[in-house]
């Protein structure tokens, strides 16, 4: 008698293997259950729009960081070059090393902090620009860079109130003067980073509005006297930045030599109240297609725990997308997809691959359709914003851009 475990029950054991090797490789169409469509015109259109914004010396530098806030780093990257994007900004020595390998030229400062001295040889030998938060980094880029026989270009940071990455803000001029010692190190710049420059402007009575907006201007006065300080030392300070997307939109008087676009560049304002003189376009949209519609009766429980009954007959499509996708779970019940310019409802419990949609009121909708969750249907009509899923989420809209995972394909267009 044979081993039942060495059979699969139903199907027919194969004595002889197959020779695979003429046979056509497998794949799937990208569009075939869910995908992320990213629109390079608008990235560059939007680092236009934000460069015609600022003063003609001041550079704006492109932040690529996790995968271009998931959009694609190297598409992305060229779009902003495109635009007039100067330098790129990565959070991670893969994310540097990403740009280098795609051809980029372009300066690439990484933002966050590499303590292990074979990073900072890597970032060495691929030119890429670390940050540099304590002595510690300086003296290892010092030593590596006096071995290669190559100067290292490095940023200072100085925290200012952000109280993340930094030295403290009063030992900046101490540590800008200790690096301007060292023979094989090139201060290229100091910055800092804003805790809230998203904060409301003058327009409130409230006390924490006018706490946060003290806290954008103690943090430019700070950092001001940081820069003043090394410059009565002689010191060549080398680029000045402080400003991110908020403060990139809140004021002029934050841009300094470079800012460091990063939410605003994807086509999206840290705040409603910032840069609404700029217009800025979404550049990602995220659609799937209907998998199954089915017709059931009043009173039947949808999905996972029967969290939504019907309350009529109803028409239910599955869409092939769910939180291992990246949309979250806990927008079941509250999130809605467009359909040839209609909402419809997504009903019951977003799973781990599907959801499912309530097409009652759209008759047309046929098997295989496209349903659109994130942005718009075309150029023209608004669309669906990250902040309606980031509200509804009690998060933030930079969260939902990066949350997409990588078995969505990102497929460019040319609109």
């Amino acid at each position: 008698m044979s081993d039942p475990m060495t059979q699969s029950p139903g199907l027919p054991l194969d004595p002889t293997p197959t020779d695979r090797s003429n046979q056509p490789e497998l794949g799937t169409h990208p569009r075939q259950r869910a995908w992320v469509e990213v629109s390079g015109p608008a990235i560059t259109a939007n680092v236009r729009a934000l460069r015609r914004s600022m003063d003609p010396g001041c550079q704006l530098m492109a932040v690529v960081k996790a995968d271009g806030y998931g959009h694609g780093a190297v598409p992305v990257a060229r779009a902003a070059a495109a635009g007039g994007a100067s330098c790129f900004g990565v959070a991670t020595l893969g994310e540097g090393l990403e740009l280098r390998q795609a051809g980029f030229q372009e300066p690439v400062l990484v933002l966050g902090n590499l303590i292990q001295p074979e990073e900072l040889r890597n970032c060495l030998q691929a030119q890429l620009m670390p940050t540099v938060s304590t002595m510690r980094e300086a003296l290892l880029c010092q030593n590596l860079a006096s071995g290669s026989g190559r100067p290292m270009a490095v940023h200072l940071k100085v925290d200012t109130g952000m109280t993340r990455l930094g030295a403290d803000w009063q030992e900046g001029p101490r540590l800008a003067q200790a690096i301007s010692n060292l023979d094989s190190i090139q201060l290229a710049g100091i910055y800092s980073h804003l805790a809230h420059a998203d904060a409301p402007i003058n327009q409130t009575l409230d006390q924490q509005d006018h706490q946060d907006e003290d806290l954008s201007r103690l943090q430019l006065q700070r950092y001001q006297s940081v820069l003043a300080e090394v410059q009565n030392q002689g010191l060549a300070v080398g680029c000045r930045h402080l400003a991110n997307s908020a403060g990139t939109l809140r004021s002029p008087s934050l841009h300094f030599d470079l800012v460091r676009v990063g939410l605003a560049l994807y086509g999206h304002r840290p705040a409603a109240h910032l840069g609404n003189g700029i217009a800025l376009r979404p550049a990602m949209r995220v659609r799937a297609r209907v998998s199954l519609l089915r017709d059931v009766p009043a009173g039947v429980g949808v999905s996972y725990g029967h969290r939504f009954i019907t309350q009529r007959p109803s028409r239910l499509a599955v869409v092939g997308i769910g939180y291992a996708d990246g949309v979250p779970r806990l927008l079941s019940g509250q999130l809605k997809v467009l359909h040839r310019g209609r909402l419809l409802p997504q009903v019951g419990a977003i799973t781990m691959d599907q959801m499912v949609i309530d097409v009652t009121d759209a008759p047309d909708l046929e098997l295989g359709a496209t349903v659109t969750l994130l942005g718009s249907e075309n150029d023209i009509e608004p669309g669906i914003s990250p902040e309606t899923w980031s509200d509804a989420c009690g998060t933030i809209p930079w969260e939902i851009l990066c949350g997409f995972k990588h078995r969505l394909p990102r497929l460019g267009t040319d609109s």
